[in-house]
C-alpha cells in the first residue's frame, strides 16, 4: 500500500455554510460570531432510545450466521425533527452487563420494550443535551450481542468498526437481533469519537489502528496497546492466567456456552512460556500505527500497575512517528478515570477536545499544551510537547562502591561485578526500603543528592549482563526516587482515590438515569522512596524478544528491560537509583527455579530521557547539597495486593 501524506496540524474548521448551520446549537450572543462550545439546548427527557444490531460480517461463535452487536443509542430528538445530522460519541465495552463501568460500576439497564434506560457514565447526560449522540456498544459474546469474545483480536475489534462502518452507511444493521427488519443511521453525520478506560479504550486502540472512515478522534484512557505487553514482559508471565479467563469472565452465559472453540484457541495462542504467538500479532495495535487516521486524546495513569505504561509509552512513540495529532494527560494515580482524579477539569477538557474534533469549533484546544502531567496529588503542570524537545536520552552506568550490593550511578562506567539471589517474597517496595543496605535479594546503584531538580520523560531501558546459575532467571530493573514525597497511594484498593459521599451532577438526568456521581477525593501516603519506572524480563529471552531457551549455568547473557513510560521529578536534595533484582513479587511470575545472578558492571547501563540530557544530570548530580538519607529503612508504598487484575473498574 502507498504511504499516504499524514497530517500534522490541526484539522482545519468548519466551512462557513457549516458554522452558521452550527450556530443554532449556541444561545443568540454566541451565534454571531463562529461558534465555540456546544450548549445544553436539547432535551435530554425526551431523547431518542434505540437499539440497533450491526451485523459485523463474522461467524465467530461458528452458528451459521454472522454475528450481530447490540447498539444501544441515546440521542436528542430535535435535531433529527429540524433535518439537521450529528456526531457521535462511542463507547465499546464488554463491562455493561457483567461487571460494570465506572467507580460505582454502573450496568446498562432497560424498559420492557428492550430499549436502554440507563447508560452507564455521564457521557450520554451530558454530550446529548449538547447536540451529540451516545452509542454503546456492546461487544461480541457479552450482554446482548452475537458471538464470542477473542480478548483484543478480529472480532472484538470489528464488533466496533462495524458500528462505524454503519454510522456511515458502509455496514447493515437490523431493529432486533435475529430479524430482517434494517435500521439506517440517517441522523448522524457519521463524525465518529470513541472514549472508554483500559479495554474500552484498548478497542478505541484497536478500531483506530484499522484507519476506518468516519473515525475522528479516539480517548483512550488506561488503554492496552499490544496484548502480549499485558500478559507477558520480554517472556515474563505477568499474571497466574491467560486471555481465556478473561473472556471467560465477560462473556455473557449463551457466549460461555457456544464458544468453546475460541476459549482453546485462546490457550493454544498464549503458551505460558511467554513465545510470540500469531494470536499476540494480531492484537497488536503498534504495528498498524501507521493507518491511524484519527486524533488521539490518551490519559494514563503513571502507576497503573494493572494496564502499565509500557501501553502508553509504545503506542505514543508510534502515533508521533507518524505524524498522529495527540493530547496527553499522566497523573499519579494506578488505574483510575480521569472522572475520578480530576473531574471538573476532565469534563470541561473534554467536552472541548469533543467540540473541537467533532464538530470543529475553533475553541482553541489545539493551541494549548500538549501535556498535562499531576507532580504531587491535584498538583498538575504543562508541557507544551510531550516529552520536552530537550529531552535527550542519556547513558548512566552503575559502579561499585564501598558496601557490597551498594553502588554508585553515574555517567562513567563502572567495573568488576555484583551478585544478588531472586526472591520471590521481595516486590520492589522491599528493594528499595533498603536500597542503603547490603540484602541478597537486590543490587542497588545511587546518584549522590542531586543539587537540582531532574526530570524523566518517556521511556527508558537497562542494558544488563548477568551470569546465572540456574536454567531459568527472571529479572526486574526500577527506577527510584529516593527522598521523602506525599504521594497518591496507587496500592491502595482505590489506586490513588477515595470514593466519598457527596455527589456532583455532569449534564440532565431522569428517573432511570442519573447524572449525579459520587465525588472522589485523593488517598495520600507518605513515603521515603517512590518506584517510578519499572520493567521485567525472562533472561531466556536474550536473543530475542519473541522466544525464549533455556540458560547455560555459569555462562554470560546480555539482555534489554523496556521500563515504563513515565514523566517524573526527582527534586533536589533527592536520589536517584537504579534497581536490578530477580522477582518482582505479585507482578511477576518467579522462575521455575532460584537463581543466582552475577552482574557485570561494565556492561550494564540504563538509557534515561532526560531533560537537558547529559549535561543536565551532570549539573545535577555533581552537587551534594544535603547529607544523603541515613541507612534506616524507608517506609513506601505496600506491595501491590495479590489478585486477579482485569483490564477495567473492577479492583
Amino acid at each position: 500500500m502507498p504511504k499516504r501524506t499524514r497530517f500534522t496540524i490541526w484539522r482545519p474548521l468548519a466551512t462557513a455554510a457549516t458554522a452558521a448551520l452550527l450556530a443554532a446549537f449556541l444561545t443568540p450572543s454566541a451565534a454571531q460570531g463562529a461558534p465555540r462550545e456546544s450548549r445544553p439546548v436539547y432535551s435530554y427527557e425526551n431523547a431518542i432510545r434505540e437499539s440497533v444490531w450491526v451485523d459485523t460480517g463474522l461467524d465467530g461463535d461458528g452458528d451459521g450466521r454472522t454475528d450481530r452487536v447490540a447498539v444501544d443509542i441515546v440521542r436528542p430528538r430535535e435535531p433529527a425533527a429540524q433535518g439537521r445530522r450529528i456526531p457521535v460519541i462511542m463507547d465499546a465495552s464488554p463491562y455493561y452487563s457483567c461487571c460494570g463501568r465506572g467507580n460505582e460500576s454502573q450496568t446498562k439497564t432497560y424498559d420492557a420494550a428492550g430499549h436502554v434506560v440507563q447508560m452507564p457514565l455521564f457521557y450520554d447526560n451530558y454530550f446529548v443535551p449538547r447536540g451529540y449522540a451516545f452509542v454503546g456498544v456492546d461487544l461480541a459474546g457479552t450482554n446482548r450481542s452475537d458471538g464470542c469474545v477473542d480478548v483484543g483480536g478480529r472480532s472484538d475489534v470489528q464488533s466496533a468498526k462495524a458500528v462505524v462502518d454503519w454510522l456511515n452507511g458502509r455496514a447493515k444493521g437490523y431493529t432486533t437481533r435475529t430479524g430482517a427488519s434494517t435500521a439506517k443511521a440517517t441522523w448522524t453525520d457519521g463524525s465518529t469519537g470513541m472514549i472508554g478506560k483500559s479495554w474500552d479504550g484498548t478497542i478505541a486502540n484497536g478500531v483506530a489502528a484499522t484507519g476506518v472512515k468516519g473515525l475522528k478522534t479516539i480517548v483512550p484512557i488506561s488503554a492496552i496497546s499490544s496484548w502480549y505487553d499485558y500478559y507477558f514482559a520480554k517472556g515474563a508471565p505477568l499474571y497466574d492466567s491467560g486471555p481465556d479467563w478473561l473472556a471467560d469472565y465477560v462473556d455473557s452465559p449463551d457466549a460461555r456456552a457456544r464458544c468453546a472453540a475460541v476459549q482453546r484457541k485462546l490457550v493454544e495462542g498464549a503458551p505460558r512460556t511467554g513465545d510470540w504467538t500469531p494470536q499476540w500479532t494480531e492484537r497488536d495495535y503498534v504495528k498498524d500505527a501507521a493507518e491511524v487516521r484519527a486524533s488521539v486524546f490518551l490519559v494514563h495513569g503513571m502507576q497503573d500497575l494493572n494496564v502499565r505504561t509500557k501501553h502508553l509509552g509504545q503506542w505514543w512513540n508510534a502515533l508521533a512517528k507518524n505524524g498522529v495529532e495527540r493530547k496527553i494527560w499522566l497523573s499519579q494515580t494506578g488505574h483510575v478515570d480521569p472522572f475520578d482524579f480530576r473531574r471538573t477539569e476532565w469534563v470541561d477538557t473534554l467536552h472541548r477536545w469533543f467540540d473541537h474534533e467533532l464538530l470543529g469549533y475553533d475553541n482553541g484546544i489545539d493551541r494549548e499544551p500538549m501535556a498535562d502531567i499531576e507532580r504531587h496529588p491535584d498538583q498538575w503542570t504543562t508541557s507544551g510537547v510531550w516529552p520536552p524537545r530537550d529531552t535527550a536520552t542519556t547513558t548512566l552506568r552503575p559502579g561499585r562502591g564501598t558496601t557490597a550490593g551498594v553502588g554508585t550511578l553515574g555517567l562513567r562506567a563502572g567495573k568488576g561485578t555484583e551478585t544478588f539471589t531472586d526472591d520471590p517474597k521481595l516486590s520492589e517496595t522491599d528493594w528499595a526500603a533498603h536500597i542503603d543496605e547490603s540484602t541478597p535479594g537486590k543490587v542497588g546503584f545511587l546518584t549522590a543528592p542531586l543539587s537540582r531538580d531532574l526530570r524523566v520523560s518517556g521511556s527508558s531501558t537497562v542494558t544488563v549482563t548477568v551470569t546465572p546459575t540456574t536454567p531459568t532467571a527472571h529479572l526486574s530493573a526500577v527506577l527510584v526516587d529516593l527522598g521523602p514525597d506525599t504521594i497518591r497511594d496507587y496500592t491502595d484498593s482505590g489506586e490513588g482515590i477515595t470514593t466519598l459521599t457527596d455527589r456532583t451532577c455532569w449534564g440532565a438526568s431522569t428517573t432511570g438515569d442519573s447524572a449525579c456521581f459520587r465525588a472522589t477525593g485523593a488517598k495520600k501516603t507518605d513515603v521515603g522512596s517512590t518506584v517510578f519506572s519499572r520493567g521485567w524480563a525472562d533472561l531466556g529471552n536474550h536473543a530475542s524478544d519473541r522466544k525464549g531457551v533455556p540458560l547455560t549455568p555459569g555462562r554470560a547473557y546480555t539482555i534489554t528491560l523496556d521500563l515504563a513510560a513515565t514523566d517524573h521529578v526527582v527534586p533536589k536534595g533527592h536520589r536517584l537509583a537504579l534497581i536490578v533484582a530477580g522477582t518482582d513479587r505479585d507482578l511477576i511470575d518467579p522462575p521455575a527455579d532460584t537463581p543466582t545472578l552475577t552482574v557485570d558492571l561494565s556492561r550494564t547501563s540504563v538509557r534515561v530521557p532526560l531533560v537537558g540530557g547529559a549535561a543536565a544530570f551532570d549539573r545535577a548530580a555533581s552537587g551534594s547539597p544535603a547529607a544523603p538519607p541515613g541507612s534506616a529503612t524507608r517506609d513506601g508504598v505496600r506491595t501491590p495486593h495479590t489478585v486477579h487484575r482485569v483490564p477495567g473498574d473492577v479492583r
